[in-house]
């Protein structure tokens, strides 16, 4: 027979680690509600960042004349940029998707 637990013994909960137990969670947590909206915050506003800022602050006072001669003398490539804006949405959607899955 397994021995009765008083009330003042803790319970044994699994807790996982990732990361070299940097960050832990216990089995049958829930990502809260706030932290799963700023997911979806943080990943729109690091794609809005990316868009207004994708070719410099070109229309700075100060530095835009110079931002602009960087751009004309290195020719950046719409192309990658675009690509890495793909790759912004694609980790916001795996982001998104993961937090708001329920868990185990």
């Amino acid at each position: 027979m397994t021995p009765a637990k008083s009330g003042n013994e803790p319970a044994k909960e699994a807790v996982h680690g990732y990361a070299d137990n940097w960050i832990t969670e216990r089995t049958g947590t829930e990502v809260p509600t706030f932290l799963k909206f700023a997911f979806i915050a943080i990943a729109g506003g690091a794609l809005a960042y990316f868009f207004i800022y994708m070719y410099g602050e070109v229309n700075h006072p100060d530095r835009g004349v110079l931002v602009k001669a960087m751009n004309a003398a290195t020719e950046a490539s719409a192309t990658l940029m675009y690509i890495i804006a793909a790759m912004i949405i694609a980790f916001g959607v795996i982001v998104v998707a993961f937090s708001f899955r329920r868990s185990k």
